[in-house]
C-alpha cells in the first residue's frame, strides 16, 4: 500500500466486500484537529494498531456533523433512530496489514438506543445532550455528556465555512479520506471498511471552542490551543462492508 508522505494519496476508495452492513449520511460537518505526538498516541490505540502520521505528527480529531437515515443493510434507513446529531473524537491507525483507518475514543449522540446497541458491539457510542445550529456560512455543536464513563464532559464549537476548496490538499485527504474504521470485538482487532463519494472541503475558521472531549479521551490540553486544521464539508453517502480480522502482529 502507498505510504502518505505527498499528494499522492488515494484517488478513490477501495472496493467494499459484501454484504453492505450499514447505509447513512454525514452532512454539515466541522473537522477540528490538531497535531499530537504519536507517542502520547500509541497507548490509547489498540494492540495490533500504531499511529499513522502525516508531516511527522500524528493528529487528534473533534468532528460534528448531522447522521442522516442510518439503517441496516442498503436503502433501509431507520425512522426516527437513524437520524441524530453526533460529535466524536478520533485517531488515525494503521494496523499490521497496512490499512489506514480511524479509531474512535468517544461518539457522542443524543439517541440512547442507538448508544446502547453500539455499546454491545463495542463501539464506544455516548449519551449526550446535542445542540447543532447551523445557518448560512455558520455551523456549531454543543454537547453535554448524560452518563458515565466521564459523565459531565462538555465541548461547545463552531466554525464559519470558507469559499476555498481544499479537496485537493494532501493532509485535508489525509484527514478525511480514511476508508475504514480500527475497533476490538471479543478481543480481537478488526477493521470495518467504508466507502463514498470523493470528499467536497472547504477551508474553515473557528469561531469559538471550548472543549473536554479530547481531554476526556486522555490527551488533556490539546484542545486549549488552536487547532491546526480547520475544514468543513456538505457531506456524502457512504456504506460500510464485511470486517476483516487484522492479523496479529
Amino acid at each position: 500500500m502507498d505510504r502518505l508522505d505527498g499528494p499522492r494519496l488515494w484517488p478513490r476508495p477501495p472496493k467494499l466486500p459484501r454484504p453492505i452492513l450499514m447505509d447513512q449520511r454525514w452532512e454539515n460537518l466541522a473537522f477540528l484537529h490538531w497535531r499530537v505526538p504519536s507517542e502520547a498516541v500509541a497507548p490509547l490505540l489498540p494492540a495490533g494498531c500504531r499511529p499513522d502520521e502525516f508531516d511527522g505528527s500524528s493528529w487528534v480529531g473533534l468532528i460534528g456533523f448531522e447522521m442522516v437515515d442510518a439503517g441496516l443493510g442498503y436503502g433501509c434507513p431507520v425512522p426516527y433512530f437513524g437520524t441524530f446529531d453526533e460529535i466524536n473524537v478520533r485517531l488515525y491507525s494503521i494496523d499490521a496489514d497496512g490499512r489506514r483507518g480511524v479509531f474512535f475514543r468517544s461518539l457522542e449522540a443524543n439517541r440512547l438506543a442507538v448508544v446502547i446497541g453500539t455499546n454491545l458491539a463495542r463501539i464506544p457510542y455516548r449519551w449526550a445532550s446535542i445542540t447543532a445550529e447551523v445557518r448560512d456560512d455558520a455551523i456549531s455543536y454543543r454537547s453535554r455528556r448524560l452518563a458515565p464513563p466521564h459523565r459531565g464532559a462538555t465541548t461547545d464549537f463552531g466554525i464559519t465555512r470558507g469559499t476555498t476548496n481544499v479537496s485537493d490538499d494532501p493532509l485535508a485527504q489525509f484527514l478525511t479520506a480514511r476508508w475504514g474504521l480500527h475497533t476490538m470485538f471479543a478481543g480481537r482487532l478488526l477493521y470495518v471498511p467504508n466507502v463514498h463519494r470523493r470528499w467536497k472541503l472547504t477551508g474553515a475558521e473557528v469561531t469559538h471552542c471550548s472543549d473536554r472531549l479530547i481531554e476526556a479521551a486522555g490527551l488533556p490540553g490539546v484542545a486549549d490551543r488552536q487547532p491546526d486544521s480547520v475544514l468543513f464539508s456538505e457531506g456524502v453517502a457512504t456504506q460500510f462492508g464485511k470486517p476483516y480480522l487484522v492479523r496479529s502482529t
